[in-house]
């Protein structure tokens, strides 16, 4: 079920939170988990049953981290746990598929059939998440004592389950056993969840539209604007389309109660690809720098030791994504631009202008999305070509842009920097009662403007699923 439905806005939505306001408090976790659960069995019973599993054997393990003697033990069968899982569903046919490339080659014997299995929605979240809860516990098993319901809903909350953002269970555990509702950040949760939806529908589909229509053609096809026109409407797709679902899920939190940290904040307007991973999907970069890098040895065993932590992280970042090559590619080659910008890029950028600053880490993160787009590694490569001017046509930007397409990403680029941002800060600060009343209404009026244009898209069909709901 997508949060840009009609079934989601006009049914889900209403029903479970008449449902949790109506009945008592002590009730109201296990409202949230039955609907949290009805939610994703939405997609199949099949994935509701991984889920299910995946929680009750993560809580067992978890029940020991807190009991046993030897929780180093426990936290290893966890860990492991958790990747197989990962590596079943995920990963089993990516690895059948190269053994077979592998053999093809020797001529050894015939091919292994590939396992089909189906990937669970939203399972590198989930399993994700259960090994933050792993981690903390065995850091502070006195003081985190949960319960079965507890993990489940830890799990298992609809806003954040298929998608994330990643929720670390430190952060949210005590939120879990007592949090307090309020009217307040109900109304921001709403907020939140409009401007969300409309990132979505108005913004991220229709660059969708724009970069599916260019990206999905031969690659000798375009010329060079064309080109990158192309990958500029497909980075604009891909934040606008991810950091509309955090929102989302952040609003729906809040509408219960919970306090989600942000996952974004204006990647876009980075001036080294260092600051754009503390600027983008924050919850994963966090994640893999407290769970993988730090227990690695981070910063810590010297400079050689440094850079392998770096390349190993942003290669199972990359690998988290995606099993294909091309994510892999796409992890490491941010990895190498980090160790570059260590061994002294970085200071060169700090002392440049800029606009020079940024626009190298735009050209970088550009060409990275290449990667990240087109699953093909040669046609990646070909992409690229015709973005310097390799490719034989003569098409030309205006062939691919319409008046609502060139408003739309009038819109995201003004969206995608801080412009707005600082415009409200600031006039709320020199605001000042009946003034600032105005402003907060009229603000209030702009997003039923955005719900209301939102619905209407909606209803004529023009929603697609999120795009990090494959990962």
């Amino acid at each position: 079920m997508l949060f840009s439905s009609l079934t989601f806005l006009f049914g889900f939505l209403p029903v479970i939170l008449i449902c949790y306001y109506l009945l008592p408090k002590a009730m109201r976790n296990h409202v949230l988990l039955l609907f949290s659960f009805l939610f994703y069995a939405w997609g199949g019973a099949y994935y509701a049953i991984v889920l299910i599993g995946s929680i009750v054997v993560n809580y067992l393990v978890s029940k020991q981290l807190e009991q046993s003697s030897r929780p180093r033990q426990w936290l290893t069968i966890g860990i492991l746990f958790n990747i197989g899982i990962l590596m079943t569903f995920k990963y089993l046919d990516f690895f059948i598929e190269n053994t077979n490339a592998i053999l093809g080659l020797t001529g050894m014997m015939e091919p292994l059939p590939l396992t089909g299995i189906l990937l669970p929605l939203g399972i590198s979240f989930f399993t994700f998440q259960e090994m933050s809860m792993l981690w903390d516990i065995y850091r502070n098993p006195d003081s985190k004592s949960t319960s079965l319901l507890n993990t489940a809903l830890y799990v298992s909350l609809f806003p954040q389950l298929v998608a994330g953002p990643i929720v670390r269970y430190d952060d949210v555990i005590d939120q879990i056993k007592e949090r307090r509702e309020s009217v307040l950040l109900f109304r921001s949760g709403i907020q939140k969840f409009i401007l969300g939806l409309f990132k979505k529908v108005i913004i991220a589909n229709n660059c969708a539209i724009l970069a599916d229509g260019i990206m999905d053609a031969a690659p000798a096809d375009l010329s060079a604007p064309v080109a990158w026109l192309g990958i500029i409407a497909y980075a604009l797709q891909i934040y606008f389309d991810f950091s509309g679902y955090s929102d989302m899920a952040i609003g729906l939190c809040r509408m219960f109660g919970f306090k989600i940290l942000e996952n974004f904040d204006f990647p876009y307007i980075s001036r080294s690809i260092k600051e754009f991973w503390r600027r983008w999907h924050i919850s994963l970069s966090s994640w893999f720098r407290d769970y993988v890098y730090i227990p690695l040895g981070g910063n810590r065993k010297g400079e050689r030791r440094l850079y392998i932590n770096l390349i190993i992280v942003f290669l199972l970042t990359g690998f988290w994504h995606g099993a294909t090559w091309s994510f892999v590619f796409w992890g490491v080659f941010h990895g190498s631009f980090l160790i570059i910008e260590r061994l002294g890029l970085g200071r060169i950028l700090a002392g440049l202008p800029s606009i020079i600053s940024w626009l190298y880490t735009m050209i970088v993160v550009l060409v990275g999305w290449v990667f990240f787009r087109i699953e093909s590694f040669t046609t990646a490569c070909h992409y690229l070509g015709s973005m310097i001017g390799l490719g034989s046509s003569t098409s030309s930007i205006s062939d691919y842009l319409n008046t609502e397409l060139i408003g739309v990403l009038a819109v995201a680029l003004l969206a995608s920097s801080t412009v707005i941002a600082r415009t409200q800060s600031a006039a709320a600060e020199l605001s000042h009662g009946a003034v600032r009343y105005i402003l907060y209404s009229g603000r209030d009026v702009a997003l039923l403007a955005m719900l209301f244009i939102s619905v209407l898209y909606i209803n004529a069909g023009s929603y697609s699923p999120f795009i990090y709901f494959r990962f």
